[in-house]
């Protein structure tokens, strides 16, 4: 069984542009309740099928499978609903660790993340500078809910 443990970011600033080069990610969900999620995503040219259980504290339980391309594009395009996650991912390492930075686009256009993924939920790691304030536990950030309730329609307010 595969376990997530990860914690989310707002950015503080451009520093991390031009450290990576992005992916293009499109992804939608299948099942997206409290308890579960069945998610399809295209990464480049890579389709995956990834179930992810609940949150408990900063961890879930996660299986992910490669699916062709081709099945993913299909399952995204008649069985996720609109709108979907539209999103560019850098992949930036940064003292031992790695940071995923994700810039959204379509529905959540303006909104900027940055996750680290952890072995452990009370593991140390350094911020880069460009690192802000921590997302981890609001809900309104989670790729899921960004589906329901996208960026674009939030407050100004709301978007701090």
């Amino acid at each position: 069984m595969g376990r997530e443990i990860e914690r989310k970011f707002l950015l503080a600033g451009d520093g991390w542009r031009g450290l990576a080069e992005g992916i293009e990610y499109r992804q939608g969900y299948l099942c997206a309740d409290k308890k579960r999620t069945v998610r399809v995503r295209l990464a480049g040219g890579r389709g995956f099928l990834t179930i992810k259980g609940a949150t408990a504290g900063i961890g879930r339980d996660e299986y992910e499978y490669e699916i062709p391309a081709a099945e993913a594009r299909a399952l995204l395009d008649t069985l996720c609903p609109q709108p979907q996650i539209e999103k560019k991912r850098y992949t930036i390492p940064y003292r031992g660790h790695v940071w995923e930075v994700d810039e959204f686009f379509g529905a959540n256009r303006g909104l900027v993340l940055a996750e680290i993924e952890l072995a452990d939920e009370n593991e140390p790691f350094e911020r880069p500078d460009w690192i802000g304030a921590e997302v981890t536990g609001d809900a309104r950030y989670y790729n899921v809910l960004l589906c329901r309730r996208p960026y674009c329609d939030w407050p100004d307010t709301a978007k701090d």
